[in-house]
């Protein structure tokens, strides 16, 4: 289901946080005010200032997406999710379609904590688990992949985000939700994708 956190005492990162404010294009006073009001940064007359070193409360930063969504709709969420690649830490080592897909869910675990450590161990390939996962499943003899989407985070939102990570490689590519199978909008815990390049 959308903006309900998995578990408690996850945490998420500023540059990730920022996403929101660059994906909003005219609508920055309404994401700042909606980060504000979720508790994450500090106004200063027209701007929000994040400490760009903080993690902030995964509930909080879920509670201004859901703040957004109300006021703004689908599209700003969807611009947030094409964002998400600029702002966020992402691995490195993506040469195609199917690498830059499978690379998401590994830098959903990056920019996010629990208990104080990553969710990602770059050092080890640990995943932690407690936020859910974002998948990547090639369909044989075809340009396509099936993504189901297990996470807190708005429907539109995870489509920007898979968007931006395949236009990398595939500028036309399209990212299609699946109209057939659940939906977080409609209080499932998953949607699915189809990408054809």
């Amino acid at each position: 289901m959308q903006f309900k956190a998995f578990e408690p005492g996850i945490e998420v990162n500023a540059p990730t946080v920022a996403a929101i404010v660059a994906g909003m294009g005219y609508f920055t006073k309404i994401s700042r005010r909606a980060l504000n009001d979720a508790g994450i940064g500090r106004s200063e007359g027209d701007k929000l200032i994040l400490d760009m070193s903080a993690w902030y409360p995964h509930e909080a930063w879920l509670k201004a997406f859901e703040t957004i969504a109300k006021h703004v709709g689908n599209s700003a969420l969807f611009n947030i999710g094409m964002s998400i690649p600029v702002s966020a830490t992402f691995p490195s080592g993506a040469v195609d379609v199917i690498s830059a897909v499978r690379s998401i869910d590994i830098a959903y675990h990056m920019n996010h904590r629990k208990n104080g450590r990553p969710m990602y161990d770059t050092d080890t390939g640990t995943m932690y688990e407690g936020i859910g996962h974002y998948g990547c499943e090639p369909i044989s003899g075809k340009n396509e992949i099936l993504c189901v989407c297990r996470n807190p985070y708005p429907c539109a939102f995870d489509r920007g985000i898979i968007k931006a990570r395949v236009q990398l490689f595939a500028p036309d590519a399209q990212v299609v939700h699946d109209d057939k199978a659940e939906c977080r909008e409609q209080g499932a815990e998953s949607c699915t994708y189809h990408v054809f390049w």
